[in-house]
């Protein structure tokens, strides 16, 4: 068989005005560039799956100028915000005659809707199906759903090697790689793999390495981002996995809580692995508007007055932050605009990132907001974009949110201010004579 592994990549905006604003700033237009760099690591691995005996292509969307009529079947995984795109390119992979395979977040969230799109769609996970989908692909008896949690639970033990050979391109530099699958918290607006994976698993240590050394063998100089919801909650792991990270010389980016502070050892640690960022959602600076965020143990809002000291703790150490926040939640105001930017003075955050409240369809969130008749269209997904606002705020008109998130940006992506940042996290890291910073001049000053 001819398989096609198509991924549907790229940084998808539909508030133009706010992508025009964006794209002026270096701190935007980089991580935009960044995100449609990143090859797809949920294809690459299911395509350690499939035979030697069958051609495998990879290939990113914006790379099709037209439909191709040479496979047999494709795999298309996509996520909220590329939906409809995605949607719209099986049916022309159908009427080629293609097999067409749907998966990944937003298939498994929305089961019934994809069903109607693809000829096969798989739920959950997609390493414990795919043996078995193959051999029914071989045999010619393919079933039309294939739900992981019908089939063995999958062990990160097993995990294949990603087929990072078919990314043929050069201009890859920057790869995914996971270390760990699933967070302990749960927070109401996230759609990350909490969804997918029935638990909190992380991936034996020599595997991850021998993951990193295939990224290294095929680019001299590669940038590792893990592709994790929350690495460092396992501190046995995390240890284990910075002791042999530090071995192989390369810069890499994560995601944590804030919890990774309270271990002064552990950042040391990943300063010498080689970690020059940390991405870490705060969300909000205060416990008032964390309240209730974090549906299992409301975490988030009783560390947020902890959140000022473990930003200085952290790039004390020489890891840049960069704090998330989301802007939006039931608590905000039109004051809450000046807050996050008081907060990220006083913070001395690195960097710092803002999004607009995201009600993904299926998660608790997009549940409360469709129940309470405020979602502004339903079934909208090309504006799950982080980006793009699609419900009623509680204590806002839509424009005072829109409004605000665009005064909010230009502040914080001033040159000036993305500089004064640069700034003072290069002072702090001297001051402790710690990190890599320490004594040099190879951070940037956007």
């Amino acid at each position: 068989m001819r398989i096609g592994l198509i991924a549907m990549s790229g940084l998808r905006v539909c508030d133009h005005s706010l992508l025009q604003l964006g794209l002026s700033f270096p701190g935007v237009r980089s991580r935009a560039q960044t995100i449609e760099a990143l090859p797809s690591l949920g294809l690459l691995t299911l395509a350690a799956f499939i035979s030697d005996s069958h051609e495998v292509e990879y290939l990113e969307v914006r790379e099709l100028d037209e439909v191709p009529s040479r496979f047999d079947v494709v795999f298309l995984s996509f996520l909220t915000a590329t939906a409809p795109e995605a949607y719209r390119l099986a049916e022309q992979f159908r009427k080629k005659g293609t097999l067409t395979i749907l998966g990944g977040l937003h298939v498994t969230l929305n089961a019934r809707e994809a069903q109607g799109h693809g000829d096969v769609i798989i739920i959950g996970e997609g390493e414990p199906v795919m043996t078995r989908l193959m051999d029914d692909l071989e045999q010619d008896n393919v079933q039309s759903i294939y739900r992981a949690r019908d089939f063995a639970p999958f062990d990160f033990c097993d995990a294949p090697l990603p087929r990072f050979d078919l990314l043929k391109s050069k201009r890859y530099t920057r790869f995914t790689v996971q270390t760990q699958r699933g967070c302990p918290l749960r927070c109401s607006f996230c759609a990350s793999s909490i969804h997918l994976t029935p638990r909190y698993q992380v991936k034996p240590v020599h595997k991850v390495i021998e993951e990193i050394r295939a990224i290294k063998a095929l680019t001299s100089d590669p940038f590792i981002e893990f592709a994790d919801d929350n690495t460092f909650c396992d501190r046995k792991h995390s240890r284990k996995l910075m002791r042999e990270l530090a071995k192989e010389k390369v810069p890499w980016f994560t995601e944590s809580d804030i919890s990774v502070a309270d271990d002064p050892e552990l950042l040391s640690m990943i300063r010498d692995a080689g970690c020059r960022q940390i991405l870490i959602g705060l969300e909000a600076p205060s416990a008032k508007q964390l309240d209730g965020l974090e549906q299992r143990s409301n975490w988030k809002a009783k560390r947020a007055d902890q959140y000022l000291s473990a930003v200085e703790q952290i790039q004390s150490h020489g890891i840049t932050v960069n704090g998330c926040f989301v802007l939006g939640l039931d608590s905000h105001d039109s004051d809450s605009f000046d807050e996050v930017f008081d907060f990220v003075e006083r913070s001395g955050l690195y960097e710092v990132q803002i999004t607009y409240l995201t009600p993904f369809p299926g998660t608790p969130m997009h549940r409360q907001l469709s129940d309470e008749g405020r979602i502004l269209l339903e079934g909208a997904h090309e504006r799950c974009t982080l980006f793009d606002i699609n419900f009623q705020p509680a204590q806002m008109s839509v424009e005072e949110l829109r409004s605000g998130f665009h005064a909010l940006l230009a502040r914080l992506y001033h040159p000036r201010e993305v500089k004064q940042r640069a700034r003072r996290f290069l002072a702090q890291v001297r001051k402790k004579g710690r990190g890599r910073f320490a004594s040099s001049k190879e951070i940037p000053l956007n």
